[in-house]
């Protein structure tokens, strides 16, 4: 999910949160259910102000289920539904699943050589060499606007890259080297780290 400011992962069993006015696009990658719900004002404004992703849990997920079913659920049923939804997703807690994007042209000259090329190992010193910045500036950069390390923010992109390999069928390893890790088994703790589950228990949960 695109947003002005940011690239948001939404994994199965996710949802995404869009507040009203946010200009946005999604694309989706292999078999793929997605629900839409409208939460009305009075409970948008406790909403974040911002797009964000968050767990659904069992309860959530049948409410959803329910909001966007054929059954005709009656105003009355679908506002406490909402209220439900909307408990649920506060005390699930958002998920760091959201890619930052860089406005400075050093960090999006950056950003670009790691998005055509995800298992590109190059040191940031010499990614600065490249753009003209030492590593030590990139360093700040990425933490003052983007809030996360120049690793971090590769390791979110890598994990992006990677859950659209595994929506396309590639397997553990061929993802895990196609997306820069060394070996299989450092891949699967860093996905899990973010997502939340192994690449191999995803894989099966959304076929």
């Amino acid at each position: 999910m695109h947003t002005e400011g940011s690239t948001s992962i939404v994994p199965a069993n996710r949802v995404a949160w869009i507040p009203a006015g946010c200009p946005h696009h999604h694309r989706a990658h292999g078999h793929t259910d997605m629900r839409i719900v409208f939460l009305p004002p009075s409970l948008a404004r406790l909403a974040p102000a911002r797009p964000a992703v968050f767990l659904a849990g069992a309860l959530a997920r049948e409410v959803l289920l329910a909001l966007t079913g054929p059954r005709d659920q009656g105003r009355a049923a679908n506002a406490r539904l909402h209220r439900v939804l909307l408990d649920e997703l506060r005390e699930a807690g958002e998920q760091p699943l959201q890619l930052p994007e860089p406005r400075d042209d050093r960090l999006r000259a950056v950003a670009r050589t790691l998005y055509e090329q995800p298992a590109d190992n190059t040191p940031l010193a010499e990614l600065g060499r490249r753009t003209a910045a030492s590593a030590r500036t990139l360093s700040r950069l990425f933490r003052g606007e983007l809030g996360m390390t120049f690793y971090q923010w590769r390791t979110q992109l890598r994990v992006y890259h990677a859950l659209v390999l595994l929506a396309e069928g590639h397997d553990t390893t061929h993802v895990a080297h196609a997306c820069g890790w060394s070996n299989p088994s450092s891949f699967i703790e860093a996905f899990a780290a973010v997502v939340g589950t192994t690449p191999g228990r995803y894989r099966a949960d959304t076929r």
